[in-house]
This record gives C-alpha cells, sequence and structure tokens, in this order.
C-alpha cells in the first residue's frame, strides 16, 4: 500500500463457521432453542454433499452470522490451542435471567461465568459440544428479531460479542490482531481483550493464553474458522497485500456468492478468512424467504437433482432440542 492510500477498516466478525453432526439436531437446537433465523441454506462449496447452513437476524446482516457444516460421520473434536474457542453473543443485560430459565427448561445445562470485564456471562454447549457464551450488557442495540421465534424481541440475542481464541502464543497473534485494527484493551489473568475501534457487533476478540494446551483436533463442535468483514471488494484487495506483508500465507480471492473471501492462519494456526458485506444473503433470493429453499451456486445447478437427493432430508422450522 502507498502512502497515499488509506487503509480501510476492519470493523469486527463479519460471521463464524463451525462443524456439526446431525443437520436436524443443529437446526433444531438453533432456531428452536436460540431463536435464530436460518437465513441461507446451501451446500458446502468444496463437498456438495454436505449442508452449509447459515443461522442469524433476521435480515442476515454480517456481524450475527454463525454458520455450520453438518457432516454426520464427524468425530466429536478436541479442544486445544491453535483453535477459536467459544462464539459469545450480546443479550440485553437484562435478559440473562430469560435465558437461564429458558435454556434450563429446555434441558440445556449452563453455567455462570465470574464476572468478566465488567459483564455477566452465561455459557453452556450447544448439541455438539461447541462452547456458546451470551454476554449481558447495555449498549448492544436492538436486534432485527427473527419473527418466528417464541423469544421476546427484548430478549433476543443481538449478535456477536466475542470470538475466544486458545492461542499458546500472545506476542505473535497480538501483532496480526493489532495490524487488523484490533488493539489491547483489557486483561484478566489469562484472558486479553482486543477491541477494534467500531461500534459494531462482533468487535472483541479474546486471547485465552494456554501455553502448556496441547493442539486441538477439530470435528463436531469445533469452530472452523472465523471471518472478519470489510466493506467492498477494494477494501478486500487492500487487506490482502496487508496480511501478505505479515509473511503470512494468503488465498487468493474466492468468490462465495454472498460474499468474497480471502483465508489465511494468523501465527497460532488459527484460520481466519476476510469477507466482504456485500453482494449479501439476499443476493439469490428476497429477505422474506431466507433459507426456505435450497440455493447452489450457479456452477452446481446442473447437478441439484444429484446433490439433493445426496443431502439428508431436514425439516426446517423451528423446534425444541432434540
Amino acid at each position: 500500500m502507498s502512502g497515499h492510500e488509506k487503509l480501510s477498516p476492519i470493523a469486527g466478525l463479519h460471521h463464524v463457521t463451525a462443524i456439526a453432526s446431525d443437520p436436524q439436531r443443529n437446526l433444531n437446537f438453533y432456531t428452536g432453542v436460540l431463536g435464530m433465523r436460518l437465513v441461507k441454506r446451501t451446500i458446502n462449496f468444496d463437498d456438495p454433499r454436505i449442508y452449509h447452513f447459515y443461522f442469524g437476524d433476521y435480515n442476515g446482516s454480517p456481524g450475527t452470522i454463525l454458520t455450520f457444516f453438518p457432516w454426520p460421520s464427524a468425530k466429536r473434536g478436541v479442544m486445544g490451542s491453535g483453535e477459536a474457542a467459544v462464539a459469545a453473543f450480546s443479550v440485553p443485560a437484562t435478559s440473562l435471567g430469560f435465558w437461564e430459565s429458558r435454556l434450563l427448561a429446555m434441558g440445556v445445562r449452563i453455567e455462570h461465568q465470574p464476572l468478566r470485564f465488567g459483564n455477566r456471562v452465561l455459557s453452556f454447549s450447544d448439541p455438539d459440544g461447541m462452547l456458546i457464551e451470551l454476554v449481558g450488557h447495555t449498549d448492544c442495540g436492538r436486534a432485527n428479531t427473527f419473527k418466528e421465534t417464541d423469544i421476546p424481541a427484548e430478549h433476543a440475542i443481538q449478535g456477536f460479542f466475542a470470538i475466544t481464541l486458545n492461542e499458546a502464543n500472545l506476542e505473535s497473534t497480538g501483532v496480526v490482531l493489532e495490524k487488523m485494527g484490533f488493539a489491547q484493551s483489557d486483561g484478566e489473568g489469562n484472558r486479553f481483550r482486543f477491541s477494534s475501534k467500531s461500534d459494531c457487533r462482533g468487535r472483541h476478540i479474546d486471547v485465552l493464553l494456554h501455553p502448556n494446551l496441547g493442539r486441538g483436533e477439530i470435528g463436531s463442535g469445533s469452530i472452523h474458522h472465523i471471518a472478519l468483514r470489510v466493506s467492498d471488494d477494494a477494501a478486500h484487495r487492500t487487506w490482502r497485500q496487508e496480511i501478505l506483508g505479515l509473511s503470512l500465507k494468503v488465498t487468493p480471492i474466492l468468490d462465495r456468492t454472498y460474499f468474497h473471501s480471502i483465508y489465511f492462519r494468523e501465527p497460532g494456526g488459527i484460520l481466519f478468512e476476510i469477507a466482504t458485506d456485500s453482494p449479501g444473503l439476499t443476493f439469490d433470493e428476497p429477505l422474506e424467504v431466507l433459507g426456505k429453499t435450497l440455493k447452489l451456486p450457479d456452477w452446481l445447478e446442473s447437478q441439484r437433482s444429484k446433490i439433493e437427493r445426496s443431502l439428508p432430508p431436514i425439516i426446517a422450522s423451528p423446534s425444541k432440542i432434540t
């Protein structure tokens, strides 16, 4: 980048992608228990035999989207260092009591975490063992609530609050985070918080320092990668050059239909993506019917019948945990 160019900031999280096992159970939990909307039903572009589900707010807004590859034969993952460990969502500070009652009534085991940087935190696992947190705070904004849920709008999940990374070393990862606009803003014990200057959803990245923790094994319940957001293609191209300047290997720009992506591993080994906000999830279907039908990229449409036969049948309506 020349000295005359201004680097467009990375605002925060765009989406987080994880691995599940049973697709119906995954759908039931995130729509029926957490009240998120299935905003896109597509396939893994690299393995069309596997679904790719996107859950988010009503609009499928960047900063709210948790996606899954539900792989029925996947073994349970093993948590370790060099891995994104926990996805934390924002809820209003007054809503944690509602969520505790709801989760317990649905058979979900919960834990109250110690007060963290002044916020109360409720933690639990999804059916595949992926760790989820609800962080109660007062500045989380208003949700674009999914209208087909029984969760009152005043208690709905607002989008991401933070992602937690397990790392053996803080310094090298910190250099990359700070280069991307996430400055270290706080610390408690072995937890170090990096925050962007933006006021958008998902502006925090927490690093848990675990120098003696073994490497993880990815599987069901594991977070596959985290994606950070930039506004447009011009900013995307500039950021690719910036990441290359950190002596990290970066993929070419890839067309993911709903956004454009680059991927790289930060020094601790965690897979990062940088994704554009556009074209967005309404690129191939109207807002009102997001997630209702299976969407395929143009280059796979000719194989639709074969792909549909290979995928397990699902009922994509809110249902309680099973």
